[in-house]
């Protein structure tokens, strides 16, 4: 199943809001990039849902921060697709860099195949929080507590600056009034240009969303086309082809195609004059 999901599979035509809305309701998280993901252990526990207990959820670290741990990861999930003899290989040393369009091309990926084993239903007797929770790593995916330490130290400054705040308690007053005033001006207006920015971007990525669309349908009909009986092996259907299935999708198959076809056309022209 794994090695017929081609590039043009209506699988990569997917978007991300569909694929974080996915794995947010299936495993009860609450991601909000695709680059969250890029750990490994989202994809091992799709797999534990799909497959239930053939994934070593124990062993499955769903803290991980560094490349090494992300690795271990990757190790368990290809592991895993080699013991159902999933013929996928994991290109790991790009999906631990946190590249948001390599991520998403394997969840989208992985979104196919998890929905061609169970037909898109969700197993109700599996819960993704409990499974996470049973190993002995930290079981969590949640937002980084950073700002923590800062906040911390926030505090100690401001209670030892407590005194000078008392002593000047009435100038202060005064003057923090329109401060406060003028700063919330300000996070109004900081808030109504990203909004604005927000809707312009939702529009751009709905143009986008719709020119793909767009073209993915003149792709599909092409490939109707080509796989008609009449036509299957002319020579121009099958340079068409190679184009279409080329696996390499940083390199045309252009030169490839017109090479083939040069090729095909000059053999039968030299058949025709051999026989005339």
């Amino acid at each position: 199943m794994a090695s017929k999901i081609g590039m043009m599979d209506s699988a990569y035509f997917v978007g991300r809001n569909e694929i974080l809305t996915w794995i947010n309701s299936t495993l009860h998280l609450n991601l909000s990039r695709i680059e969250e993901a890029a750990s490994g252990a989202v994809q091992c526990q799709m797999m534990d849902m799909t497959y239930p207990g053939v994934v070593p959820m124990h062993k499955v670290n769903f803290d991980a921060k560094t490349e090494y741990d992300m690795i271990q990861n990757y190790k368990i999930l290809q592991d895993v697709f080699n013991k159902l003899k999933i013929e996928k290989h994991i290109e790991v040393n790009r999906l631990v860099k946190g590249r948001p369009l390599d991520n998403l091309e394997f969840l989208q990926w992985l979104k196919r195949y998890c929905d061609s084993v169970n037909g898109g239903i969700m197993n109700e007797n599996y819960n993704p929080v409990e499974r996470r929770c049973k190993g002995g790593k930290d079981r969590n995916l949640r937002p980084s507590m950073k700002g923590s330490k800062s906040l911390q130290t926030n505090i100690v400054n401001h209670s030892g600056s407590s005194t000078t705040l008392n002593s000047n308690q009435t100038s202060g007053a005064k003057q923090l009034t329109p401060i406060g005033v003028e700063s919330e001006a300000d996070s109004s207006a900081k808030i109504q240009a990203l909004s604005q920015q927000v809707a312009d971007l939702k529009v751009a990525v709905d143009h986008l969303e719709k020119e793909r669309d767009f073209y993915f349908a003149k792709l599909r009909d092409i490939e109707i086309l080509c796989q008609a009986s009449e036509v299957d092996s002319d020579p121009m259907t099958v340079a068409t082809k190679k184009i279409l299935y080329a696996d390499d999708a940083k390199e045309s198959a252009l030169d490839e195609a017109l090479d083939y076809l040069n090729r095909t056309l000059n053999a039968t022209q030299d058949e025709a004059e051999t026989k005339a």
